[in-house]
């Protein structure tokens, strides 16, 4: 099954295929996958354990390489792309959130948030910077080092990084699975607030229904291939849905 849209994509990706060994060790993570994440959406990645999701948004990231197939960011194909113009693009045009926050931990809040601006030799745009501060409710922790916060202020730390460069287009890789559900309700929110206000592009994997259904779109992996794609989901047809996955993560 392949997923295309008729909107604008900041990210895409045609008949992407990723094999790991070979012969009878050969697993065939992506199977000819295609799809598109539109401008300005909140997508999530919803699988059994093992049906290709994570690696689906490491190579639409360009953290990972495919076998075959093409993946773009924008109009810009990452399989032609050398290595230094690959770091380049990830940089400039990528933001990413991850389940471990990965804060510098002798850096504080403030210069944990504006880190990649300052890598690429770039002053931030304060007014902008200030709306993130706000957005994530961080203001009053700013000279906090990340040992000084809870789980829940590192990440959304770790979001308004993200978000700082104005990036295209968002990857997260389960940014709850290390919160409780309020904090985890907080980032969520988060991030759909930056989609639905500021046009962010933003696409998540999550194991989790309640996660799922702050996305406008929810789009489902098993064997490596796409099999179901909902819009406006809610947790319970999010998990009714997964019911239909056995229990080895394949198709029933």
């Amino acid at each position: 099954m392949s997923v295309q849209s008729n909107t604008i994509a900041a990210a895409s990706a045609s008949a992407l295929s990723k094999i790991y060994g070979s012969g009878e060790a050969e697993v065939r993570a992506l199977d000819g996958v295609s799809v598109d994440f539109a401008q300005g959406r909140f997508t999530a990645i919803m699988g059994p354990s093992g049906s290709g999701k994570s690696t689906l948004m490491h190579v639409c990231a360009g953290l990972d390489d495919a076998t075959s197939g093409t993946v773009s960011i924008g109009e810009t194909n990452l399989t032609t792309l050398n290595d230094g113009d690959l770091t380049r693009l990830r940089r400039d045009r990528v933001g990413f959130i991850f389940q471990s926050f990965n804060l510098v931990p002798t850096l504080t809040a403030l210069e944990n948030i504006t880190l990649p601006l300052d890598i690429a030799g770039r002053k931030p745009d304060q007014q902008w910077l200030d709306q993130l501060i706000d957005m994530v409710g961080m203001r009053d922790r700013l000279g906090n080092k990340p040992n000084q916060l809870s789980g829940g202020q590192q990440q959304r730390v770790a979001a308004a990084r993200a978000l700082v460069t104005r990036p295209e287009i968002i990857f997260a890789d389960e940014p709850t699975g290390n919160l409780d559900s309020r904090a985890g309700a907080e980032v969520l929110a988060f991030l759909r607030e930056s989609a639905d206000t500021h046009g962010q592009t933003v696409v998540m994997v999550t194991h989790d229904p309640t996660a799922a259904s702050y996305a406008h779109r929810v789009i489902f992996l098993a064997d490596g291939q796409i099999v179901d794609d909902m819009d406006d989901p809610t947790a319970e047809r999010v998990l009714e849905r997964m019911k239909g996955f056995d229990a080895k993560g394949r198709r029933s």
